[in-house]
């Protein structure tokens, strides 16, 4: 039940990816949000490598993000010399929700998070770059991102590492200890914490759906009575195969009609 560690090369090819995908695209400059998060540090410090100054990192606090993720985000960029910009979206947010009294926590979440990424769009015409993603595996199984938000993006290079292995790569990329030993979060609302809306760590949620991924290439027919004859906690396997099952439509490309010819 164990994730396999990470192969010795890792880093190179990760590189190799971002190298190959931008330029297959034609693109030889990225940018991409960096939050003071984990997953973001990582992805930054691979573009760095990658990328060197043809590079653009974007941070958009918004009124209810923590102060330490700006902190943290702005620290990462200095650290690694990476061409950073500072966009606060506090005057999108606070209009939403001048027009928007009703919006529930999450709906003010997913407004900035949509926010976020029209401003990195905007900057990639900008400076004629590409976007590139900066979600987990475990996030895009458990459906933990945004459509057209965070989702959204043209190369992701931790889209198939779980959350334990973006740990993982963290080390072997001399991320600053203390964002790596801080709460998961998307920072959708103050006090937002992954692990506590899933009730379980992500090490235990991790080793889950890895035996999913194994098992299945189509997250629609899991059978949650398997998982409990490999011995996972019953409640559990009932609770992530219910979120993943639910969030199934946000991997989904959209459905068009198709005309029959004849």
């Amino acid at each position: 039940m164990n994730i396999p560690a990470l192969p010795q090369n890792i880093v190179k090819s990760l590189i190799n990816f971002l190298y190959q995908e931008a330029k297959s695209r034609g693109f030889n400059r990225v940018v991409l949000g960096v939050s003071g998060g984990i997953d973001s540090a990582v992805v930054a410090v691979l573009c760095k490598m990658t990328f060197g100054t043809h590079l653009e990192a974007l941070l958009m606090p918004s009124i209810t993000s923590s102060k330490n993720s700006l902190t943290d985000g702005i620290a990462l960029c200095e650290q690694f010399d990476i061409p950073y910009q500072v966009q606060s979206i506090n005057q999108y947010d606070e209009s939403f929700r001048t027009n928007h009294k009703e919006a529930n926590l999450i709906r003010k979440g997913n407004f900035c998070t949509r926010v976020r990424m029209s401003l990195l769009y905007d900057l990639s015409q900008e400076v004629r770059a590409i976007v590139v993603g900066t979600s987990n595996k475990s996030e895009l199984m458990l459906g933990y991102g945004t459509i057209h938000g965070d989702l959204a993006y043209a190369i992701n290079p931790i889209g198939d590492f779980y959350k334990t292995q973006v740990y993982e790569l963290a080390k072997i990329l001399n991320i600053p200890r203390h964002i790596i030993d801080k709460k998961p979060s998307a920072d959708l609302y103050a006090g937002q914490s992954d692990e506590d809306e899933l009730g379980y760590t992500y090490e235990e949620v991790d080793r889950l759906l890895f035996e999913i991924s194994k098992m299945y290439s189509d997250l629609s027919e899991i059978d949650v009575k398997k998982f409990y004859q490999l011995g996972f906690e019953k409640e559990m396997v009932n609770s992530i195969v219910t979120r993943i099952k639910k969030n199934l439509f946000k991997r989904t490309p959209p459905a068009i009609f198709t005309i029959k010819k004849g």
